[in-house]
């Protein structure tokens, strides 16, 4: 298994101390650098090209969001995990908007936060579960019209499948799930992706959340 290289961005040190306490305790992660603010972050990520960026969204210079979109514009193949202690629809969406690949709460246990950053590091995406259930639903309430021109080149496995990866599904419990082989989820992935423009499972929920597709 190849090591997961993380660059820690949030202000206090005493935070970015345990966080890489925590995760240098795993065989599978390393703490390639640490930044207090948010161009410090852009600057890092360039510089050591991580697989995986932990974003706190309250830093000084540049905030996470900002911060969040600058790196995913220069670096498209680094993920943002964002790490916040704000339970909130607003910057729920906009960090997703951002470019993050995840959106997890500081009071979320430490193996949740492990298992987000190995998530992400594969090009899945990672919802903190309580929290992206209650969002998902009110921006279910106030959707737009939904334009289909994109799913209907599914074919009506691919859209389960798709709804599925939405909702945060590996492709392991997906296959369990519909009982069929995980190689068998990879290939229908794959066109899934293909047939929509995407590149990552990220791109695929914020394609969701964007035409309100996803059900809690």
């Amino acid at each position: 298994m190849s090591t997961i290289r993380v660059l820690l961005a949030e202000d206090h040190t005493i935070v970015r101390e345990g966080l890489r306490l925590l995760l240098e305790s795993q065989s599978d992660i390393t703490v390639v650098g640490e930044a207090g603010s948010g161009r410090e972050a852009v600057s890092l990520a360039q510089q050591h090209h991580p697989d995986v960026v932990i974003m706190d969204l309250h830093m000084p210079d540049l905030n996470g969001l900002e911060a969040t979109r600058l790196i995913r514009d220069l670096l498209p193949d680094v993920q943002v995990l964002v790490l916040t202690m704000y339970e909130s629809d607003e910057y729920f969406f906009q960090a997703i908007e951002a470019g993050a690949a995840g959106y997890v709460l500081k009071k979320a246990a430490t193996d949740d936060l492990v298992r987000a950053v190995r998530a992400v590091a594969q090009g899945d995406a990672f919802l903190y579960p309580s929290m992206a259930r209650r969002l998902l639903e009110d921006y279910r309430q106030r959707k737009q019209p939904l334009p289909t021109s994109g799913l209907a080149a599914l074919s009506e496995r691919e859209r389960e499948v798709f709804m599925l990866l939405a909702q945060g599904l590996t492709n392991q419990q997906i296959a369990e799930k519909l009982v069929i082989s995980p190689s068998t989820v990879q290939t229908h992935r794959a066109h899934i992706m293909e047939k929509l423009g995407l590149k990552t499972t990220a791109d695929l929920i914020r394609y969701a959340i964007r035409h309100g597709l996803i059900e809690p």
